[in-house]
């Protein structure tokens, strides 16, 4: 054989060899890489901690590069604690209900659809008419949350925060009053009281307003009962007049008489 040759028969020699080891390396590599694929795998089914820490690192990362390209934070989740529902979703009744206070409390239907749908809950759970929940909530706080009078009532319901603490503990404590549904069900569970105490439903709320030892309530249990009148109407299916929605009860000579006339609040602050 001649030199030139040996010299090309040497290339090609050379050349089939390393092709033939790239091809082992990279199958030996691809061996390896669905080897550690399934190793993984079997990992994160047999270790389903390890799998939810890695996608919460995974998520905190993503969110955390969106930040910086948004320069805001971004929680995905920051609807969950929204106190809102499509009143699509809510019975008729219901639907109805949140419409009719929505149109005349000025205030969305979304929020107010949530607040209908837990009046109706707890109200069948206490034996409470739940458009008589809904008609306190109107005169006393016009559907706003952060409500608070003179003497310290506070959110929907205007419950007397500082008396009340222990019905505040088994949800967090006090600032829980502005907590839409926790102040809801705190105030249904001191309206509870006050009607009970007082064997009658009116005589209920002028406890609840702080009028029990008071010849007159400046008119708070007329209103919440006309309130609830009309509710009950919405409720069946009738129309009601959406009548201009009445000032914070909380701000009335009756409520307000406890902090001029301690003499007398012993009563009036006992359930308030």
């Amino acid at each position: 054989m001649t030199a030139s040759g040996k010299i090309v028969s040497g290339v090609r020699t050379f050349v089939t060899d390393v092709t033939e080891g790239f091809l082992e390396i990279t199958h030996n590599s691809f061996a390896l890489i669905g080897l550690a694929v399934a190793f993984v795998v079997l990992t994160l089914t047999a270790r389903p901690d390890l799998r939810q820490a890695g996608e919460e690192q995974l998520r905190d990362w993503l969110q955390s590069r969106q930040v910086a390209l948004l320069d805001m934070p971004v929680e995905l989740d920051a609807s969950e604690r929204a106190t809102a529902t499509n009143p699509k979703d809510l019975p008729k009744e219901q639907a109805a209900v949140a419409y009719w206070l929505s149109k005349k409390y000025r205030v969305a239907p979304e929020p107010l659809s949530a607040l209908v749908a837990e009046a109706y809950e707890t109200g069948a759970r206490t034996k409470i008419d739940p458009t008589l929940i809904l008609a306190i909530m109107a005169i006393e706080s016009s559907f706003n949350p952060f409500a608070q009078s003179a003497v310290g009532a506070q959110g929907l319901m205007q419950v007397m925060t500082r008396v009340h603490t222990d019905k505040y503990e088994n949800f967090g404590g006090h600032f829980a009053a502005f907590d839409p549904v926790t102040n809801l069900r705190v105030g249904v569970k001191v309206l509870q009281e006050c009607i009970a105490r007082a064997g009658s439903v009116e005589g209920g709320l002028r406890y609840y307003v702080g009028a029990a030892n008071l010849p007159d309530d400046g008119g708070y249990a007329a209103k919440v009962l006309a309130e609830h009148f009309r509710l009950r109407q919405v409720a069946g299916g009738r129309s009601a007049p959406m009548n201009p929605p009445a000032t914070l009860s909380t701000q009335a000579p009756a409520r307000t008489t406890p902090v001029t006339a301690p003499e007398t609040a012993g009563d009036k602050l006992a359930l308030l």
